[in-house]
């Protein structure tokens, strides 16, 4: 079977080793989780007894990140007669090939019951050969060891066991760089890619990066070329990503934030709160859609049309074609004071800052599905000063839509109420 796929030549090396671990960071939009996903559907259908897992901190977040990629490659690959070579499977989230019965499943290391489940997979023919760890970093070493336990045993003549980790490298005290980049062995192969070596980036995206060179030098270090770094200055820490209640019930009250976007992302956030603490429940996180195409993916994604969505009061028309789809869209109305001003009033509620005579112990709690959040807020940081290495009370303008989501959905609660209404109801 000829079978032609694009390739990013900078990913040769890593496709063609048959060494155990390959550890690929680099920066967002290099192309690497492509290339991951396109290899290991090759391999599959090529070499009969090969099975892999995916796997990710959280399992859920698999759906939207390797299931997503895998499908995504078959789709592009063989286009109507994808049915034809591979049995997609949803529910539990699985991909058979249907030439030779290899596997690729899902799994996550979030507890001790899911790493337990780990320890007992089997296939129905072969072995675990394979293993991609996407968003490593996300790990921790003690799930590695588990993770590459599992892959032992003799294997037929020309097999062989490989753990491919992709991630873009953030923390240089990270074990990942300890173990891997730092120590020489002749087991590891690893590789660094950009957005530079992805022949297929579009140009907006490129443009958005260009433009974080400008606005975010320490940022796009990390992100843009893929170095080991350390974000300093973070806005937020008082955020932990949990398997929150997505039951509406479960919460004193429920609002909508959005943040209007073209050429960057249209972010909305479903939110809760309860007992002082905020809950992001899901969102939506699209580049390049009109508000009309926006709408039927809130309604499909079961958004509440009885809760208040906070909106940016900069957009006049896209807040009333929500009021017209039945969505009780609100303009924020912003102080009589400076844009920074303001801001900085909706950050420091965020962190617990209720008035200037009370701070209370307030947490933001994520589902682990809002994976463009939760990239936010591991960057969302202060502008610094070059000159003097000192941090602004600004943020950097950059990668911000969802944050800013955030600090628009809240403005219900933000300012003082007598009461939240318990909403009825459930996604």
């Amino acid at each position: 079977m000829n079978i032609t796929v694009n390739a990013n030549p900078c990913f040769k090396e890593v496709d063609q080793s048959h060494k155990r671990y390959i550890v690929m960071k680099g920066s967002a939009g290099s192309g690497k989780s492509v290339d991951t996903a396109q290899n290991y559907l090759l391999r599959l259908m090529q070499d009969k007894g090969r099975n892999l897992v995916c796997i990710r901190k959280s399992d859920i977040t698999n759906r939207d990140s390797t299931y997503a990629e895998l499908t995504g490659a078959i789709y592009r690959m063989f286009g109507e007669q994808a049915d034809r070579y591979w049995n997609i499977k949803q529910s539990p989230l699985q991909l058979t090939c249907r030439h030779n019965g290899n596997q690729i499943i899902f799994r996550g290391v979030n507890d001790e019951k899911q790493r337990e489940k780990l320890k007992s997979i089997t296939f129905q023919r072969g072995k675990l050969t394979d293993v991609w760890i996407e968003e490593a970093t996300e790990i921790t070493q003690a799930d590695f060891e588990i993770i590459d336990d599992r892959l032992r045993g003799e294997l037929p003549p020309g097999q062989f066991y490989q753990i491919r980790m992709t991630f873009n490298p953030v923390n240089r005290n990270h074990w990942i760089k300890k173990v891997f980049f730092d120590t020489p062995d002749p087991n590891v192969l690893t590789h660094h890619s950009t957005y530079l070596d992805n022949r297929f980036i579009d140009a907006a995206y490129h443009a958005r990066m260009e433009r974080r060179k400008e606005v975010d030098p320490e940022g796009y270090q990390i992100y843009g070329l893929g170095n080991w770094g350390e974000i300093g200055g973070l806005i937020l820490h008082n955020w932990t990503v949990e398997e929150i209640s997505q039951n509406l019930n479960d919460y004193d009250d429920i609002a909508i934030g959005q943040d209007f976007g073209f050429n960057h992302a249209n972010a909305l956030l479903l939110l809760g709160v309860k007992d002082d603490n905020i809950y992001i429940l899901q969102e939506i996180y699209v580049f390049e859609k009109e508000t009309s195409e926006i709408i039927p993916l809130a309604e499909k994604a079961g958004f509440p049309k009885n809760r208040t969505m906070w909106c940016d009061s900069a957009e006049p028309d896209r807040i009333k074609m929500w009021k017209t789809a039945g969505f009780r869209a609100k303009a924020v109305k912003k102080e009589h004071t400076t844009e920074k001003k303001y801001q900085a009033a909706q950050i420091d509620w965020l962190k617990g800052v209720v008035s200037k005579d009370k701070i209370i112990n307030r947490r933001i709690y994520v589902h682990p599905s809002c994976v463009n959040t939760i990239k936010e807020l591991q960057q969302w940081k202060w502008k610094k000063d070059e000159r003097t290495g000192e941090y602004l009370d600004e943020p950097v303008p950059f990668q911000d839509d969802a944050m800013a989501a955030l600090r628009y959905g809240v403005e219900g609660w933000r300012k003082p109420r007598a009461r939240y209404n318990k909403v009825k109801g459930g996604i």
